[in-house]
């Protein structure tokens, strides 16, 4: 799931865009002051791709784009606005957005220039997959947390994914053991599954979202 947000004060819009892009498998969180965007930021919570008012209340969706770009320079970062001057599209991607839409806009024109910016990104739909702070990037094979890198095994890689994979569904030690170690020709006993699955957690930093059921396997939960 692509997870988007969304810097919108009109209400009738954000709910509009909100509603389309979830029934496209997409997780949009609107937000409708800076700050408030600025505070999640600050938090190391990065969503898969920025979509940004300009006129927003409390600052300029300009002076914001430059703000995260400065700190996060591959965000894919899209302008929707009614400022349609040649000059400020000119500026707003000069400012550091990647792509830049005016209002009016037909919904269909904007899911479709979110598609292919994830694709130049590397972020394409069902590439990225997002549970509380954890981000897995299939498509290169790397995993987040908190906002920072996270070096895992392949073993470590493999078992995430399925957990990633199955969110909200638990999956069994059995499961685990039969699809990351069997698959490979590998035999071990359980207390292998264990100690792997302590290992992950510890370079997740222990979040929230990793449950364990007891005697019975795993499960991620949003």
């Amino acid at each position: 799931m692509t997870k988007i947000w969304y810097v919108e004060d009109d209400a009738q819009i954000s709910c509009m865009v909100k509603e389309y892009l979830e029934e496209r498998d997409c997780q949009v969180m609107v937000y409708d002051r800076p700050e408030a965007v600025r505070e999640v930021f600050e938090a190391e919570k990065i969503p898969d791709l920025l979509i940004l008012d300009w006129n927003i209340p409390g600052g300029s969706g300009m002076e914001l784009c430059r703000w995260i770009r400065a700190r996060w320079r591959e965000l894919p970062v899209i302008f929707l606005t009614v400022r349609g001057d040649t000059r400020d599209i000119v500026n707003g991607l000069g400012g550091g957005a990647d792509d830049y839409m005016t209002k009016p806009f037909e919904l269909e024109v904007l899911y479709s220039r979110i598609l292919a910016l994830l694709r130049r990104t590397g972020g394409s739909p069902g590439q990225i997959l997002v549970c509380g702070e954890i981000r897995l990037d299939r498509s290169r094979m790397e995993v987040w947390s908190g906002g920072r890198k996270v070096p895992v095994s392949q073993t470590e890689y493999q078992i995430l994914l399925l957990l990633m994979e199955n969110i909200g569904r638990t999956v069994t030690r059995q499961s685990l053991l039969g699809q990351v170690w069997d698959s490979n020709g590998s035999y071990v006993n359980d207390n292998t599954l264990t100690v792997a699955v302590k290992r992950l957690r510890e370079k997740l930093g222990h979040p929230a979202c990793f449950r364990t059921v007891r005697s019975f396997g795993y499960r991620m939960e949003m």
